[in-house]
């Protein structure tokens, strides 16, 4: 019997960021509180975004906006990491950016994890940027996805190609 086997990944649906955005764009035009305040969301080149309005609470506020639609799209808001509102002219800027892949550490920390505290007969293997576990017994897999869904390193985690 072949060994069973799936990949940990940490990938976000650019669509669903893009749909996220756009109904942040449209609920910053139509909600009393933003009128005159200049609130604007956009991409600023393939991972960034920009939020600018026209005072620090205003910009904090349409962040927190594209936050609760990132949420509602089923993206973890581990995917998005926002800095710290900058002041910019008359304007205030915070900028984001999605969060992709899992890093060399991460991956470590990951297959340490499963290594200590997983199921024995487990074993799992970095690949770039994803990490491949396998094992013989399927319900080994899946003690290891309950394992790495209860545990928080800091991203978002995805667990993809069940076979």
């Amino acid at each position: 019997m072949a060994d069973s086997s799936f990949d940990v990944v940490s990938k976000v649906d650019r669509q669903e960021v893009d749909n996220a955005l756009n109904q942040t764009v449209k609920e910053l035009g139509t909600r009393y509180d933003f009128r005159g305040t200049d609130a604007a969301i956009e991409w600023s080149g393939q991972e960034t975004i920009v939020l600018t309005a026209n005072s620090e609470e205003r910009v904090t506020a349409a962040l927190e906006v594209f936050k609760e639609k990132l949420i509602r799209r089923d993206i973890s808001l581990k995917a998005f990491d926002a800095g710290d509102p900058a002041s910019s002219g008359k304007s205030y800027k915070i900028t984001g950016s999605l969060v992709e892949g899992i890093t060399s550490e991460n991956a470590k920390k990951i297959a340490k994890k499963i290594r200590d505290e997983g199921p024995k007969g487990v074993k799992a293997q970095i690949q770039g940027d994803e990490l491949r576990v396998s094992s013989k017994k399927r319900d080994d897999l899946q003690a290891v996805i309950s394992l790495l869904k209860n545990d928080d390193f800091g991203i978002a985690l995805q667990f993809v190609n069940y076979r």
